[in-house]
C-alpha cells in the first residue's frame, strides 16, 4: 500500500507535465493561444474536499472502487501503526471540522452571495474602466483616420493649387505673348503705312514733275495746232454720227 502511495504521488506529476505539454503542443500547432479564464466556481470535489482528478485518475488504474480502497486503506495503515494517534487534540479537530462544516453549510451561501456580489461590482468597474479606455481609444483612432483623411485633402488642395498657379502661369504668358503680337504687329503696321505714304509722295511727285516737264516742253504754237486739231477731229466725229 505504502509503495502504491509513493508510485501514485511519483505518477500525478508527471501526468500534469504530460497533458499541459499536449494542451501547449496543440495550442502551438493550431496556431491560437487561449487565454485563461478566471474560474467562476470551484472545482468539482467528493467527500467535501477531495479533488475529481484524483477519482478520474484512479478509474484509468484501479477502476471505481479503487480510490475509495486507496482512502480507506491508508487511514487504517495509518490508524493502525499509530502514525496518526487519536489523542484528544484529534477530537478537539473533530469538533472544530463538525463546526466549520455546520457553518459552510449555513453561511456559506450568504457569505458567497456576499462575495459574488463584490466580485461582479469590482469586475463592472473593471469592465466600464476597460470599455471606457476601449472607447478612448476607438475615438483616436477614429481622430487618427479623419486627420489622415484631412492630410489627403490638404495633399488635394496643394495639388488644385498647383494647377491653379499653373493656369495663371499659362495665361500670363498667353497674355504677355498676345501683347507681343500686338506690338510687333503695330510696328509693322507702321512700317508699311510708312512705306505707302512714302510711294505715294513719290508717284505725286513723279507725277507732278513729269507734268510740269511736259508742259513746259510744249510751246504755244504746238498747243495751238494741238487745239486746233483736236477740234477739227471732234468736227468730224459729230458729221460721221449724223451721218449714221
Amino acid at each position: 500500500l505504502i509503495e502504491f502511495f509513493f508510485w501514485f504521488i511519483a505518477q500525478r506529476p508527471l501526468t500534469v507535465a504530460a497533458t499541459r505539454s499536449a494542451a501547449a503542443a496543440a495550442s502551438s500547432s493550431s496556431g491560437t493561444i487561449d487565454r485563461r479564464q478566471r474560474p467562476e466556481h470551484p472545482g468539482k470535489v467528493r467527500l467535501g474536499f477531495v479533488p475529481e482528478e484524483w477519482f478520474q485518475f484512479f478509474y484509468n488504474k484501479t477502476g471505481v472502487t479503487g480510490p475509495y480502497t486507496f482512502g480507506v486503506g491508508l487511514i487504517t495503515y495509518l490508524c493502525s501503526k499509530e502514525i496518526y494517534v487519536m489523542e484528544h487534540e484529534y477530537y478537539s479537530g473533530l469538533s472544530l471540522g463538525i463546526m466549520a462544516v455546520i457553518a459552510v453549510k449555513k453561511l456559506g451561501p450568504v457569505i458567497a452571495k456576499w462575495a459574488d456580489g463584490e466580485i461582479d461590482k469590482i469586475e463592472s468597474e473593471w469592465k466600464e474602466g476597460r470599455e471606457g479606455e476601449l472607447k478612448v481609444l476607438a475615438d483616436a483612432i477614429e481622430a487618427e483616420k479623419k486627420e489622415q483623411w484631412r492630410a489627403d485633402g490638404a495633399l488635394q488642395l496643394m495639388e488644385a493649387k498647383k494647377e491653379n498657379i499653373a493656369l495663371q502661369l499659362e495665361a500670363a504668358f498667353r497674355e504677355r505673348a498676345m501683347n507681343v503680337y500686338s506690338e510687333v504687329k503695330r510696328r509693322l503696321d507702321y512700317q508699311v503705312e510708312c512705306r505707302h505714304v512714302e510711294r505715294r509722295l513719290n508717284q505725286k511727285h513723279m507725277v507732278n514733275w513729269i507734268t510740269s516737264n511736259v508742259l513746259a516742253s510744249i510751246s504755244a504754237q504746238q498747243e495751238k495746232e494741238t487745239l486746233n486739231k483736236c477740234i477739227a477731229d471732234l468736227s468730224a466725229l459729230a458729221l460721221r454720227v449724223k451721218a449714221a
